[in-house]
């Protein structure tokens, strides 16, 4: 999956700018800020910079001393916190585990984590992270999962993981997902 986040100057539009690009385009942005264009980083789901590309850009805008402002906006971590009934005083966003290199090491590094911690997944990897959060965390662990947030088909399922695990091996999964966890008692 392809995080995305989109670049409008003045009234044109950049271009895509994406994880595979942000690095290269971040240079050239910069050099509109620059001659005194307008940008508008505008995300394809959620806040720009918030588990999509941005943060490179802001960081480098603020080093070059250009003015930076952010308009609140959807931010699916929070509506998911409220509604998931776990303790919300105190929590970590995750955002997205780390694919491949990294993910195992990050999980054993979260099982003492005594904050609420919450993650982002795509459809095609949530029962297997469903199955590692059971090994790593336990399968009586309170969690709840929401999807589609704000939108027509919009669903929280609340459960230990080993119900949530149930339920979503024998329902469709569809749609972006935000998953919160109970932190370590």
């Amino acid at each position: 999956m392809r995080r995305c986040s989109n670049i409008s100057v003045s009234r044109k539009r950049f271009s895509a700018h994406h994880q595979h690009n942000e690095h290269k385009a971040v240079a050239e942005i910069i050099r509109f800020l620059k001659e005194g264009q307008t940008i508008s980083l505008i995300s394809d789901a959620g806040t720009p910079a918030i588990s999509d590309p941005g943060f490179l850009l802001v960081r480098e805008a603020i080093k070059e001393g250009i003015e930076v402002q952010c308009l609140p906006g959807p931010t699916a971590f929070v509506p998911a916190l409220v509604s998931s009934g776990l303790p919300n005083d105190r929590f970590c966003f995750e955002g997205f585990l780390p694919v491949k290199k990294g993910r195992q090491t990050r999980l054993k590094q979260l099982v003492e984590e005594k904050r609420t911690m919450i993650f982002y997944e795509s459809p095609h990897r949530l029962l297997k992270t469903i199955e590692e959060f059971i090994t790593y965390f336990g399968a009586e662990r309170p969690a709840s999962i929401s999807r589609e947030l704000s939108k027509l088909y919009e669903e929280t399922i609340r459960g230990t993981l080993a119900e949530l695990k149930l339920h979503f091996e024998n329902n469709p999964i569809k749609g972006e997902f935000v998953f919160c966890v109970a932190g370590a008692e």
